[in-house]
């Protein structure tokens, strides 16, 4: 069936060309009319025909042999972190219906940023992807100067899942519930210090900083370079709370080492049933959740996107990873690029405006 449609694809941007050097004068407003339209071709329409039927015979052929080698599944953060986790599960899965490997390549640092940049300037022919939380669309309202647009340097491909954020202390730690912490930073402002994650624009800090807002408390962020190192320095007893995703945290609050408070969303988590959301513990209305998915450059051809979107959304919908994805506390996701599109859209503004209205700043 794609194969046919990639055919007819094929068979319709030729038609085209030969129908404008023909002197067929093509209007795309009005398809149907072109097969009766005799008159002379003007040369803007002649232009546009071509470079149309060049594109879609471009797109159709290049979707037909894709991939043609390894793809690279570029992750803006350290191995071990929530996003690394998802994406080596993805990469995994998607090999075989690709027919070529799908290597995860680890860039972190500067809240994903480096790693958005690469992929942004990488070819546009879908064998560099990137895997992005739902801090990417607060990316341009922190960093004012990126070298890439965060919509329009990318295209959608497929949101993978939702989460929450789990918010952590140390088993050894005082701390018995969110109040306790609220009111440790009450007590004593700009002593309590936390990790979330990359630091920067991510679901993790983002988070942090809407909580230090709502319950006006002072608390010091130390930025690591992904939910791995993060982890590392919370259980070492580095700092004192830790802000994460529960597919990185869970192992270590399931041995006993990390002590859950609150989860972000309006609703409690069903890997974390027991643990009560924010808005439960005093501060009603707050709701963070965090989203992931891949993009692919702008300009990759649609036939290419399309056929991304449909392994993707086929791997989500396989038993074994719809089940490791909810004991990971993340909700496997499905739907059209179209639909990921408008969710960072709607992500952008609401994350653009939270960062403006409350003046944060890179670390």
């Amino acid at each position: 069936m794609q194969e046919a449609r990639h055919n007819a694809a094929l068979s319709a941007g030729v038609e085209l060309v030969f129908d404008c050097i023909a002197g067929r004068a093509y209007d795309p407003r009005h398809p149907h009319n072109n097969e009766t339209n005799d008159m002379p071709a003007f040369p803007a329409a002649l232009a546009r025909g071509i470079l149309l039927g060049a594109a879609l015979i471009s797109s159709a052929a290049l979707a037909q042999t894709y991939p043609a080698k390894p793809v690279s599944l570029v992750v803006g953060f350290a191995p071990g972190g929530s996003a690394d986790i998802l994406a080596r599960l993805v990469a995994q899965k998607l090999a075989a219906p690709l027919g070529q490997p799908v290597v995860v390549d680890n860039k972190p640092g500067a809240g994903a940023t480096i790693a958005t940049a690469a992929v942004a300037a990488a070819p546009a022919d879908g064998h560099t992807l990137l895997l992005v939380t739902s801090g990417h669309a607060g990316s341009s309202a922190l960093y004012p100067k990126l070298s890439y647009d965060t919509q329009k340097s990318f295209a959608p491909v497929a949101k993978v899942g939702a989460s929450p954020v789990v918010i952590v202390a140390p088993s050894s730690a005082p701390y018995k519930s969110l109040k306790d912490v609220i009111d440790a930073a009450r007590k004593s402002p700009g002593k309590l210090n936390y990790a979330a994650g990359g630091g920067g624009a991510t679901t993790t800090s983002l988070a942090a900083e809407f909580l230090k807002n709502e319950a006006k408390i002072d608390m010091v962020m130390v930025p690591y370079k992904g939910s791995g190192p993060a982890l590392t320095a919370l259980l070492s007893g580095e700092v004192d709370v830790g802000f994460d995703i529960p597919s990185s945290a869970l192992p270590h609050i399931k041995s006993g080492k990390l002590r859950p408070l609150a989860v972000t969303t309006k609703s409690r988590s069903n890997v974390l049933p027991d643990v009560p959301t924010v808005a439960e513990q005093g501060l009603p209305g707050f709701e963070v959740t965090g989203w992931f998915g891949i993009l692919a450059p702008a300009g990759t051809p649609p036939g290419v996107v399309a056929r991304l979107n449909k392994e993707v959304n086929a791997v989500l919908g396989e038993p074994d990873v719809k089940e490791r994805l909810q004991s990971l506390g993340v909700e496997p996701a499905s739907g059209s690029p179209a639909d990921f599109g408008k969710l960072i859209e709607s992500e952008t503004r609401r994350y653009g405006d939270a960062i403006r209205k409350l003046g944060i700043k890179a670390e």
